[in-house]
């Protein structure tokens, strides 16, 4: 079976859009970055992989909690050296502890209006 130089053409700028869109990157427009710190890598990779940063930052767990929270996405599969689990443990408590302000998110909805 042979592609028709169409079929090539939109094959080749359906990858060229794909890869460069920010799911293939892994990047994503609307998951802010997670705060700086020797653990920062380790949790974009382990987390976020499955969800945006934006669910992390709005916690505001004790290390404990944080504990449970990660041992149980490692159960799910997020990928956490034995080495770094404290250290990751320690990030999160830390940015993201019962201390810290809450999480407040920029608004890129919809402005509200009235019902009519």
């Amino acid at each position: 079976m042979s592609l028709s130089g169409f079929s090539v053409v939109v094959l080749s700028v359906a990858l060229v859009a794909f890869s460069a869109s920010p799911l293939f990157s892994g990047e994503s427009p609307s998951s802010p970055d997670l705060p700086p710190g020797p653990m920062q890598a380790k949790a974009i990779t382990a987390c976020t992989e499955c969800h945006e940063s934006r669910i992390i930052m709005q916690q505001r767990l004790n290390k404990q909690s944080w504990a449970k929270e990660v041992d149980k996405m490692i159960r799910w599969g997020a990928v956490v050296d034995a080495n770094d689990h404290d250290a990751l443990i320690d990030y999160l408590g830390t940015n993201f502890g019962p201390d810290r302000p809450d999480y407040e998110t920029s608004r890129t909805s919809r402005k509200k209006t009235k019902k009519q």
